[in-house]
């Protein structure tokens, strides 16, 4: 069994992907293809955006917005707890100040509560200017962006929609990536839509401020390829990922999407009476990246991951140290009561195999086995 099975969704689009990667090798047009720009447009055009900025990696994607606001030294960027690094390292590469965010134990995404509290600590000590929210779609759910967004209003901060995993999630029909004043994505293989190596977006409706993203990727191009007005990255999409994640975007927008939420449906119907199962509020919809349980301890979780993994069936912990304790911040020991949420999804969270392809059978044999350790 496979956790994301590349393999299998692989074999699915072998006839489409294959012509693809040859046809970018008969050319030769290896950097900025036309196949870039048209899945640019395809991916606009999905997501409900008027600009899609492709470029080398989602944590780039990430930079180029810190980047395209100024963030600099000085200011403070909130930022979600229970996350995967990038988020608050994008933060810090740029001089600037992560703030984190203890996150809701339903959605495992930014609690608007703790927002507000690390909002006023913020003002009140008067050291940083508070400058942007990053918001993470975790687990492949948007972020409560119309809650966010009053927040973010009311202080006067930009809100940053960081859609690694949430590609294909909406909101009352309203995709993610459109949420942010600037979005981004990731397009690592194993994300919902990912490509065979590393690849990002970033998305915006602000012509500006794409303007400002398409020189930033290309070394703060100017008018020419030796006009540089900016200092920038050398962060571009590859013609072959490209091509290859146009393929794979027509797969996702016509059945996988669907699929994979039929998979999710089947786990929670066979284990909402045994463990908490993951909660998706009135009117939103997940891509879902991770399909992830709450357990009881830590104990608990340990011996139903080693029981799967004797059956050779493959699990993973999202996020086992929190972004308040990560070395490279500062490691802030003494503040877990700040985060009570995160410490305890970070002793208690699992997820399980899940993809567009996984089968009845798997999907019941992974269940059998949480249940005979329960």
């Amino acid at each position: 069994m496979q956790f994301r099975d590349l393999k299998k969704q692989y074999q699915a689009l072998k006839k489409d992907i294959d012509p693809a990667m040859i046809q970018v090798a008969t050319d030769c047009n290896f950097i900025n293809g036309q196949q870039v720009k048209e899945l640019e447009r395809e991916l606009a055009d999905y997501v409900g955006v008027k600009h899609c900025v492709t470029c080398a990696n989602g944590t780039d994607a990430l930079t180029m917005a810190m980047m395209a606001w100024d963030i600099k030294e000085g200011d403070a960027v909130f930022v979600p707890d229970f996350t995967f690094f990038s988020s608050g390292e994008i933060v810090a590469h740029a001089g600037a100040a992560p703030v984190f965010v203890d996150v809701n134990l339903d959605t495992f995404n930014i609690s608007e509560e703790s927002l507000i509290v690390q909002i006023e600590n913020v003002i009140k000590e008067g050291k940083l200017r508070p400058r942007a929210i990053v918001a993470v779609d975790l687990f492949g759910l948007p972020a409560d962006f119309m809650a966010l967004k009053k927040i973010a209003d009311k202080y006067g901060l930009l809100l940053l929609e960081d859609g690694a995993q949430g590609f294909g999630g909406s909101i009352d029909g309203k995709k993610a990536c459109s949420f942010g004043d600037i979005s981004t994505t990731s397009f690592f293989p194993a994300k919902p839509l990912g490509c065979y190596g590393d690849g990002g977006a970033v998305f915006t409706d602000d012509d500006e401020t794409a303007q400002l993203l398409e020189s930033i990727r290309i070394h703060g191009k100017g008018d020419g390829k030796y006009d540089n007005v900016r200092i920038g990255l050398n962060s571009r999409l590859d013609t072959i990922q490209a091509a290859i994640l146009s393929i794979k975007l027509k797969a996702f927008r016509d059945y996988e999407l669907q699929d994979i939420n039929q998979a999710a449906q089947r786990y929670t119907e066979k284990l909402k009476d045994i463990v908490k199962t993951p909660i998706i509020p009135e009117r939103f919809y997940s891509s879902w990246a991770q399909y992830t349980i709450q357990l009881e301890n830590r104990e608990t979780r340990n011996r139903i991951q080693q029981d799967l993994k004797a059956k050779d069936i493959p699990s993973m912990i999202y996020y086992q140290k929190p972004m308040h304790k990560q070395g490279a911040f500062g490691g802030q020991a003494g503040s877990d009561e700040r985060f009570p949420n995160t410490i305890k999804l970070c002793d208690t969270v699992l997820s399980l195999p899940i993809h567009p392809y996984i089968t009845e059978e798997d999907i019941a044999l992974v269940a059998s086995v949480i249940k005979e350790n329960l």
